[in-house]
């Protein structure tokens, strides 16, 4: 599918920093454009607090790089930039070289629904350092927000423990695009469906919803309310019973859904809005089911987020339906990812000069190299990630990996042991290779993937660190550069 095309039909090669186009006119005026580079883009923490995250948005970049392309309005855009002194930013031969650019670089990328962790690659960029410099923003735009929703939906899917949640979350969505994008990212991460209908229209996400409190305000009875929708929409009928008195809702909607029963139809349940959710939802599960509607599912809404159905539940809330709005859709406890985009190598010649980023905060040292990632598995169950450079040859009967924040915290696998290489190829030199799944293949891949991970990985308070770490001549090689770089600058 044509994401951007459809959202946007213009050219999105502008989706980008200045300071990207800055530097790739400093790249092409020093003669080092079509210098060779790999780039990597990974994160430094899991959100939310949490023991793992959910890699989401390699479907918005595939079609962005396939229609990567300045068109003529963005250059004679670009040729209006000044800089300080009035002149024009950009000379000549390099707008005309931008607008003949063709995309050319290797992707690599972890699919997506993949349980990620730290300071592991979600996608390695390889090319001209001209085009890697350009791309980093778009890519950590549809990254970065799209993991974090997706992460923020698989919790709220597991405190759901097997119940329905439901996305509805646009109106207060950052914007047009965030909507989307935290739509179809929800539903990657499990969420059963979504309110939003362009977003059920573009990405084939299953759409639900009823009325609202208006509905039932513009009629003079709440019964009268409840009666015309069942008339308009009788195969569609969830009430909501909160508008002036919750338990008598309840009572109306039994009447009418009595009368539904009479034509042939059945109410599909009832929603809560607003009070003491665990309290009126064991009272109206009471109600319903002594009326005959042991089948009526019950639906709450009201500023939920994975700790207050985990808590509802734990109150023994009779509730089996969850719509779950802005905590949801806004990524309420933690607004941004922080996704990072590093050069890790650069070629010299016939070989590779890895470059490491230093800081005096060791969270923000970058690791260098032409990095892969590869999961182990015991019986059935993924047991630590090694970050190691495909330039480096591999133990052959034991690996050991060294967490990057530790270096006491170590890891030895044997090298028999089952494992897979996350990292798969998306681009070749310009071309996609990669078959994008459909977003229902994906969703169900996020399910496996949690699958494979011991239970205190996915809890929500203090979770189990999940063993990731770099391959120790990786880790050893990134140390001797560290030294070398603290002696020369």
């Amino acid at each position: 599918m044509k994401i951007t095309e459809s959202l946007y039909n213009s050219s999105l090669s502008l989706l980008t920093d200045l300071y990207q186009l800055t530097m790739a006119y400093g790249y092409w005026k020093s003669g080092r454009g079509e210098q060779e580079a790999v780039f990597n883009l990974f994160f430094r923490k899991n959100p939310f607090q949490g023991g793992y995250t959910i890699a989401c948005g390699l479907a918005y970049i595939i079609d962005y790089l396939n229609h990567f392309k300045f068109s003529n309005t963005d250059i004679a855009y670009l040729s209006t930039l000044k800089g300080n002194d009035g002149q024009p930013l950009f000379e000549q031969g390099f707008l005309d070289y931008l607008g003949a650019m063709e995309f050319s670089c290797s992707v690599e990328a972890i699919p997506e629904g993949t349980v990620v962790f730290p300071h592991e690659p979600l996608f390695r960029v390889s090319g001209p350092i001209i085009q890697c410099q350009i791309i980093e923003t778009p890519l950590l735009n549809m990254v970065n927000f799209q993991t974090l929703i997706a992460t923020k939906a698989s919790r709220m899917v597991l405190a759901a423990k097997g119940e329905q949640v439901l996305e509805f979350g646009l109106r207060r969505a950052q914007g047009i695009d965030g909507g989307l994008a935290a739509s179809r990212a929800a539903y990657i991460g499990g969420c059963h469906a979504t309110s939003y209908v362009l977003a059920g229209k573009l990405f084939d996400i299953p759409v639900k919803g009823t009325h609202a409190h208006s509905w039932v305000m513009s009629f003079d009875t709440e019964i009268e309310a409840f009666q015309t929708y069942a008339d308009v929409l009788p195969n569609n009928c969830v009430f909501l019973v909160d508008t002036y008195d919750t338990i008598k809702g309840v009572k109306n909607a039994i009447s009418i859904g009595k009368k539904l029963r009479e034509k042939g139809y059945e109410m599909a349940g009832i929603r809560l809005d607003s009070g003491d959710l665990a309290y009126l939802s064991i009272e109206a599960r009471k109600i319903l089911d002594e009326a005959g509607f042991p089948q009526a599912a019950i639906v709450a809404s009201n500023d939920l987020d994975e700790y207050t159905v985990q808590s509802l539940k734990m109150q023994d809330a009779k509730i089996a339906v969850w719509g779950i709005g802005t905590k949801l859709a806004t990524a309420y406890d933690q607004p941004a990812l922080g996704g990072v985009y590093k050069i890790a190598a650069i070629r010299k010649g016939e070989s590779w000069q890895y470059k490491v980023k230093l800081s005096e905060q060791a969270i923000k040292v970058s690791n260098p190299g032409i990095q892969q990632v590869r999961r182990f598995y015991q019986q059935e169950e993924a047991v630590a990630d090694m970050i190691y450079s495909e330039e480096h040859p591999l133990p052959t009967t034991q690996y050991t990996i060294v967490d990057p924040m530790d270096m006491t915290r170590r890891k030895n696998i044997m090298a028999d042991t089952s494992y897979e290489d996350l990292l798969a190829p998306i681009f070749k030199q310009g071309a996609c290779v990669y078959e994008v799944p459909s977003i229902h293949d994906v969703r169900a891949r996020v399910q496996q993937q949690l699958a494979y991970f011991h239970r205190g990985v996915k809890r929500f308070t203090n979770p189990h660190s999940y063993p990731v770490g770099l391959e120790k001549s990786l880790f050893e090689e990134k140390m001797a550069l560290i030294l070398q770089l603290r002696e020369e600058n």
